[in-house]
């Protein structure tokens, strides 16, 4: 095509086409920038494509609900906990430990996850705890097990303590006072938790 002065229009912003994987991370990009923004209530699946710059149906293809598309953000975004810390001893192993965690929790994600929490109803929101549960509780306690464990082979924890209810009570406390008691757990408070909780529950008795 021509214009009246002889000369071609210039051509239109270019759209660079994503496929497969590449616009999957873009796609759950836009998801965590919506919770960010806009929260759990305001994110729609339109906003979400909006914000990847892709049309809904790619959206919808991939995560036919919105609980579904935000559980696999969040899944895919969560800090891996895979490394329990080997320091040479079991307070500074749990010490550095609670650190992890809270990096964990206080990441991005983990901000967008507990804020979907708060706003979600019972039903959905159990949805999302089970990728809390499996992304950051479960991994945490394995973890504690092996620092514990590890900790029993060099004499420093009494064997008695290598127990689940004790390999619970970390995470249950971090989690309790981050949602109920709105704790930032600074470096104080963590280490207030290693040393007057997990400490008299590991080390060995004086009776």
């Amino acid at each position: 095509m021509v214009t009246s002065r002889g000369t071609a229009p210039s051509p239109g912003p270019s759209v660079m086409r994503r496929r497969g994987a590449v616009l999957e991370s873009a796609i759950l990009e836009a998801a965590l920038d919506q919770l960010g923004t806009v929260g759990w209530n305001g994110l729609t699946m339109e906003g979400v494509a909006t914000n990847a710059q892709t049309g809904k149906a790619a959206v919808y293809r991939r995560w036919p609900t919105k609980e579904e598309l935000v559980a696999e953000a969040l899944k895919r975004a969560l800090p891996t906990l895979d490394r329990a810390p080997d320091l040479g001893s079991v307070r500074a192993d749990l010490l550095a430990l609670c650190h992890q965690v809270r990096d964990a929790m206080f990441s991005r994600p983990g901000f967008a996850l507990r804020a979907v929490l708060h706003e979600c109803d019972m039903s959905t929101a159990e949805r999302f705890h089970r990728v809390i549960t499996d992304g950051v509780v479960h991994p945490t306690v394995e973890l504690i097990e092996e620092v514990v464990l590890r900790g029993v082979e060099r004499g420093e924890v009494r064997p008695q303590a290598a127990h689940s209810y004790v390999y619970d009570v970390m995470p249950a406390m971090l989690m309790y006072r981050s949602k109920v008691c709105a704790s930032e757990w600074e470096a104080k408070d963590l280490e207030e938790m290693v040393d007057c909780l997990m400490l008299p529950l590991l080390l060995p008795r004086s009776d």
